[in-house]
């Protein structure tokens, strides 16, 4: 049965929680966090690593050596003293580096991150944990991020997760208005699917007639109703920028960054859900066997209540594994 929009459903996998948005029968927005990250709303300290003179600015290091820009430091706060530190975005890993985590100092008492469920409490939604969404389409959601593409009627979007900002490129076969227009339904919704915010740039065919630009604007206007951001015209050249809040990675930037991580959780939900009787074959690739921790296969074991066997076929794409029952 699906749930009327406003109320997210939490599934508490194995190595991630779930939450997903479903309306008619569709995942229409979706949230991931994986546990162990240092996240948005965590209070920690450390000590003022470095600063330059005269600045509100400078970094943290943790005890484990993660560093932390932080802004907002008083004048008294002096390098290599220590220094409590309220988290406002979470590490975000692009490409081939991260963007470190971002706070700034605070007198509150020290706290992990709020959990996903509290969250999406805190930003006024009703949550419901669920064994299992009641609809499919989250193996076809994380298909969309591992592709980094997204389809449709005449078309697909093209998503970059780079060190500025999310680009969308436009590709298709439609006149340019038409294809500028098809595009839009799918741009909304992607951004709710993969949870992009942040600096997202996107790059539509180019429209010289000002009015066709105008109809773009306008669409993108109703498509994102409820999509909390800002957003610039259509430009001469068929690029419209949007900036939306972002507290932490998308799934478009944990699945890009991480593939064999998100490969290996998203194994693991499809056997922990297999009907057939009998122990659990996990066929996978060398490196995606790599990733599978011993503490996930022994909840596996757990939840299921059945032996866990895994298998190694070097043959089959390192992001891809089965799970299936086999006679015991």
């Amino acid at each position: 049965m699906a749930e009327t929009p406003g109320t997210w459903l939490i599934e508490r996998g194995i190595g991630e929680t779930r939450a997903a948005l479903v309306h008619n029968d569709s995942i229409i927005a979706a949230r991931l966090a994986w546990p162990g990250e240092l996240a948005a709303g965590a209070v920690v300290e450390g000590v003022l690593a470095s600063r330059a003179s005269g600045s509100a600015r400078g970094t943290v290091r943790l005890d484990g050596g993660e560093e932390l820009l932080v802004d907002r430091l008083p004048k008294s706060a002096s390098e290599g003293a220590p220094i409590r530190i309220l988290i406002h975005r979470a590490r975000i890993d692009e490409g081939t580096r991260s963007k470190r985590a971002q706070g700034r100092p605070t007198d509150a008492p020290l706290r992990p991150a709020p959990t996903l469920e509290e969250r999406l409490k805190g930003e006024g939604d009703e949550v419901r944990i669920v064994p299992r969404f009641p609809v499919t389409g989250w193996s076809e959601l994380i298909a969309e991020a591992f592709e980094r593409q997204v389809t449709f009627d005449g078309g697909a979007l093209h998503l970059s997760p780079t060190p500025a900002m999310t680009l969308i490129d436009i590709d298709g076969t439609l006149p340019p208005r038409a294809l500028a227009l098809a595009a839009v339904p799918a741009i909304a919704a992607s951004l709710m699917r993969l949870d992009i915010g942040g600096s997202i740039g996107i790059d539509f065919p180019t429209l010289q007639d000002k009015a066709d630009r105008r109809a773009v604007d306008a669409a993108l206007e109703q498509a994102l109703q409820g999509f909390a951001h800002e957003r610039t015209a259509m430009n001469g050249f068929g690029f419209v920028q949007i900036v939306a809040r972002m507290e932490g990675p998308s799934i478009l930037h944990r699945v890009t960054r991480h593939r064999l991580a998100a490969a290996a959780r998203l194994l693991l939900r499809r056997a922990e859900h297999v009907a057939d009787p009998g122990a659990i074959l996990l066929t996978v690739h060398p490196a995606l066997q790599a990733r599978l921790k011993a503490e996930w296969i022994g909840e596996l074991a757990r939840r299921t209540g059945r032996e866990i066997r895994i298998g190694v076929d070097p043959a089959l794409a390192p992001e891809a594994g089965m799970a299936q029952a086999v006679p015991l």
